[in-house]
């Protein structure tokens, strides 16, 4: 790579940790290129970018950022994964990826501007998918207008039930 293309590199690379919702830094040394195309592919589903790096471009991308904190993560064979859109998917692919292959060692991540350890993206990780969140909070705002209008429907539907009770009482007295 000559110095242009380093730069240029350097430019790409730190347009995408500012365009990322979530970042996360792992040490793929030893894996094989299969094992890293069948990842790269994994992480390609759940719509996240996988780079593998040299450590002084990286360092060099996120220098007087908001993700210098990373910095220091950037040692050995160091693979990173932009998450544009579903953190959670990105972290689940991460942490499936690490128990099915030991070589594959994550060593930190970025949520928006706070630094993640691995205990946060192993809890990442395991929250439901993005839909199913939604879904949860589309039902928990629902409940209360659905419980409402049964409380409201309730008096008129006592009052017919009260109503029909003294038309079968009459009709038997009859």
């Amino acid at each position: 790579m000559n110095k242009s293309e380093k730069a240029k590199f350097v430019a790409d690379i730190s347009e995408k940790f500012k365009k990322a919702d979530a970042t996360f830094v792992a040490e793929c040394e030893g894996i094989e290129a299969v094992e890293m195309n069948a990842m790269r592919k994994a992480f390609r589903d759940a719509s996240v970018e996988l780079r593998v790096v040299r450590n002084t471009l990286a360092k060099r991308a996120v220098s007087g950022s908001r993700y210098e904190h990373l910095a220091g993560k950037f040692t050995g064979s160091t693979a990173i994964a932009f998450s544009y859109k579903d953190a959670a998917a990105a972290a689940k692919v991460a942490v499936q990826f690490a128990k099915d292959q030991p070589k594959f060692k994550i060593k930190a991540g970025s949520l928006g501007d706070k630094q993640i350890g691995i205990a946060e993206i192993k809890g990442l990780a395991e929250l439901p998918p993005r839909g199913a969140l939604l879904g949860k909070f589309l039902g928990s705002m629902k409940a209360p207008t659905t419980g409402l209008v049964m409380v409201l429907g309730g008096v008129p539907r006592k009052f017919l039930y009260a109503l029909v009770a003294i038309k079968d009482v009459k009709s038997k007295a009859a």
